[in-house]
């Protein structure tokens, strides 16, 4: 990564692979369930994947400055605008499971070193607190 931090946004598209490389598109059965299911596991992939991982909607202003954030101490989180991908809403809905009733919104959901940090009031509070930097030192995102 650049000092710079710059954002990385990537597009995945997701199937659940079967034993021997078969792909499972039978996302009829159950269609909630294991769509959610699905859709957690996904969440988890992608926020172990990266150092930083931001799950944002492209117009929300908290999801903008959490981003700007993490750019202004030098770190190029991975961003997932979840309104510009297929089954954006399943993540979301995912997402706002695992934020819990505290939070009242999915977004922005941010992962360190593939742990659920929070959305904003948690990432500033961590950044206010001092904890934040340490957490991305641990995690492999700064080298400061």
């Amino acid at each position: 990564m650049e000092r710079g931090g710059n954002m990385q946004t990537q597009t995945h598209s997701y199937h659940k692979l079967q034993p021997g490389g078969k792909k499972d598109f039978d996302s009829t059965r159950k269609e909630g369930g294991d769509r959610t299911a699905m859709a957690m596991e996904k969440v988890e992939r992608l926020a172990a994947e990266n150092a930083v991982v931001v799950f944002s909607q492209s117009g929300c202003c908290m999801c903008h400055v959490v981003k700007r954030l993490f750019c202004s101490l030098g770190v190029g989180p991975t961003v997932y605008e979840l309104d510009e991908q297929s089954g954006g809403s399943d993540l979301e809905k995912a997402l706002l499971r695992l934020v819990g009733p505290a939070e009242s919104q999915a977004v922005p959901a941010v992962f360190v070193g593939g742990k659920l940090l929070g959305g904003l009031d948690r990432v500033m509070a961590a950044h206010i607190s001092g904890t934040l930097v340490p957490q991305l030192k641990e995690a492999g995102a700064l080298w400061l």
